[in-house]
């Protein structure tokens, strides 16, 4: 990788650790918010579901935005408006009379902030490099970032709440200032060239019409893996908070280490990943494919037993197959597309993500979980499926062409 670029993508990488603890350290704190603010299950689960929600809509046009104007003007507001968002919700925590629903309103103005940062840096790291080597290693790391996180998050979470509940959300905009002075200093973004800025609105819906349907098989393809990857990850450590807290009495920071543990697996299988997939298109594909059916297969001893280490090993075998799974399918969404068109391709990949981020808390919220193990194997299951019959790899010269002249 380029050292005179180890720099910029140092501080790319802040981004989707800071976007991940906005959102991850709230899943161990949900059951005090609950008590706190007097709600139920389902409401604590909408304060996830909300930011994701928001995030999805806004995602598009922070991806139009960012081509049309640039990455670092849009991610440098972006954090801010994510930090403004922290600000309401620490604010409504202490002050306000009807606390959960100013809550809720601050967690759509993070939402709107995430929107246009995190995917956003998908496609700046394949901005900052020509070769796909160094695009596959660097999107490694940004994956590896982004799960590190989640590691991260529970832990850290618990611990500030540990201190007063509602000190999480002032952690936001701390973390968003210090996101932002990295951009700043270090990403230089190289510059956009000929007309590429003055696209309208008309041209980018038309634009992501025509790249959508060139190669709607293998993006569809990708796309539900996506969901289905983060819909399995944040409905499990939903349920996984809930159940340590509810069945064996684990809170607050010892909670937060138990979670950490499958993720500290997902995050290392990324890493390791990201650093030896190399180009290799084909090796992504099955890569995806074994770690999907790996996911399923892991699922399975839930249908016949259930306890506390039980949880946690079978999560971490399964956070091996997606932390092996979403660097390659970061690669392949972002390799597979021109530059100029990445922003809008790589923003509606990471719209689909959120969608995922956004259903699982509340499905899991509102089924019994003999009903979920069966949810997660079959929907692991359907994505090495979908890896298998739509991910078609290596792209033929003729084919590559003519995504690239779109």
């Amino acid at each position: 990788m380029e050292s005179k670029k180890k720099l910029d993508l140092f501080a790319l990488s802040s981004i989707p650790l800071v976007m991940t603890l906005g959102n991850s350290m709230l899943i161990p704190v949900l059951p005090q918010l609950e008590e706190e603010l007097h709600i139920s299950g389902f409401q604590s689960s909408l304060i996830i579901t909300v930011y994701s929600i928001i995030a999805i809509i806004c995602i598009p046009i922070a991806g139009f935005l960012s081509d049309r104007y640039g990455r670092k003007n849009i991610l440098i507001p972006s954090l801010l408006i994510a930090g403004i968002g922290g600000l309401i919700c620490g604010f409504a925590s202490i002050y306000g009379a009807n606390a959960y629903v100013f809550v809720l309103v601050g967690r759509i103005v993070q939402g709107i902030g995430a929107a246009g940062a995190f995917p956003v840096v998908i496609p700046t790291v394949g901005d900052l490099y020509e070769d796909d080597d160094q695009i596959t290693k660097g999107l490694g790391l940004i994956e590896t970032s982004n799960t590190f996180g989640k590691v991260l998050s529970p832990i850290l979470g618990a611990l500030l709440a540990a201190w007063i509940w509602y000190i999480p959300f002032f952690s936001i905009p701390i973390f968003s200032a210090l996101s932002i002075g990295l951009i700043i200093v270090f990403v230089k973004v190289p510059p956009k060239k000929g007309e590429e800025n003055k696209q309208t609105i008309r041209e980018f819906v038309h634009e992501v019409k025509v790249v959508v349907m060139k190669e709607k098989k293998w993006i569809f393809g990708i796309f539900i893996i996506g969901i289905i990857s983060m819909f399995t990850l944040f409905g499990f450590l939903y349920y996984l908070s809930t159940r340590l807290e509810q069945a064996y009495a684990i809170k607050g920071v010892l909670k937060g280490l138990y979670l950490a543990i499958p993720l500290l697996f997902l995050c290392l299988t990324s890493f390791i990943t990201g650093k030896i997939i190399g180009k290799s298109k084909t090796k992504m594909k099955w890569v995806i494919v074994f770690g999907a059916l790996l996911s399923s297969v892991a699922f399975f001893p839930f249908l016949f037993t259930e306890g506390k280490w039980i949880i946690i090993s079978i999560f971490s075998i399964a956070g091996i197959g997606m932390g092996a799974a979403l660097p390659c399918l970061d690669a392949l969404i972002t390799e597979g597309i021109e530059k100029e068109h990445r922003g809008t391709i790589t923003s509606l990949y990471s719209a689909m993500r959120f969608t995922g981020v956004a259903l699982g808390p509340p499905i899991i919220a509102l089924i019994e979980s003999s009903t979920m193990f069966i949810l997660f194997i079959t929907l692991s299951l359907l994505s090495s499926l979908f890896g298998l019959l739509f991910i078609k790899v290596p792209l033929s010269p003729e084919r590559a062409t003519s995504v690239n002249k779109i």
